[in-house]
């Protein structure tokens, strides 16, 4: 009798090992897949980060309303909701990459950096897991603005998916950008807030900027939130009699400096997070 007869069928060899672009890709999912599981198994997280849009959107736009709705003539909820949306996309795609701060505490960053991906793979997996969340919200947000009488068409609502994407890629370089160069989780939150609460404020998300000092004007265009607000709004509202009104820039403009912006950011975050790592 034969060795293989007696030992049975030996092993199956193994195949080729995944390379290149594949790998590349394999590694950017099952980052990103991890971080969509952290947010279904973090509920807390879920319920702040729907009650305060939900919030702005009713609660605020129906104070302004009768301001905005006596010198405009338009919905001050319908207004509220496009600008909440982009910054909320924003906001929760930037405060995600918080956790890149808790894996450096918790190591699992090293983890990370032994995997045979290149590490601009490693940020993008990162910001694309937390687009994935944030545009599971985005969703929740315009369930409850329809909830509130903001009439959305299939065809705006189909304008609206490019600008809600541009949101949330761009706040998630900007928190990795942001919060790669500080040392510790509670420092991160600190000064994210900081961060992001003048951008609510300079980002015309509740009013469009349109008759303001040129002091402020200029703040305005230094934060990176005023271009992904306008362009969404300016999709809304794209076609109709109000965009004159609403519409504080060329959605050219935005849609060009968005994507620099992303860039250089993007590029600026992943160097500097590798070379912290690397230098721990």
């Amino acid at each position: 009798m034969s060795v293989q007869a007696r030992t049975g069928p030996g092993p199956r060899a193994a195949g080729p090992p995944v390379t290149g672009p594949r790998r590349e890709l394999s590694g950017l999912l099952a980052i990103a897949q991890r971080d969509v599981t952290k947010l279904l198994r973090d509920r807390p997280r879920l319920a702040v980060n729907l009650a305060f849009p939900v919030l702005l959107i009713g609660g605020l736009g129906a104070i302004l309303q009768p301001t905005v709705g006596r010198i405009t003539g338009l919905s001050a909820v319908t207004l509220a909701f496009t600008g909440v949306l982009a910054a909320s996309l924003f906001q929760s795609a930037a405060a995600g990459m918080i956790s890149i701060v808790e894996d450096r505490e918790n190591d699992f960053s090293r983890e990370l950096f032994v995997t045979p991906v290149s590490r601009l793979t490693l940020v993008g997996g990162k910001i694309a897991g937390e687009t994935l969340v944030a545009l599971c919200q985005g969703a929740c947000i315009v369930v409850f603005a329809l909830a509130f009488g903001v009439r959305i068409s299939p065809s705006q609502l189909a304008l609206l998916l490019g600008p809600c994407l541009a949101c949330c890629l761009l706040g998630g370089a900007f928190g990795l950008a942001t919060i790669a160069v500080l040392p510790n989780q509670r420092s991160a939150m600190q000064i994210f807030q900081f961060l992001i609460i003048p951008q609510y404020v300079l980002g015309g998300v509740l009013v469009p900027l349109r008759e303001v000092p040129p002091y402020l004007r200029v703040l305005a265009h230094a934060m990176p939130m005023t271009y992904v607000v306008n362009l969404t709004r300016s999709a809304y509202y794209a076609g109709t009699p109000a965009y004159r009104l609403v519409a504080s820039g060329s959605p050219l403009v935005d849609v060009a400096v968005t994507l620099i912006l992303f860039a250089v950011m993007l590029t600026v975050g992943a160097a500097v997070f590798g070379y912290r790592e690397r230098t721990r």
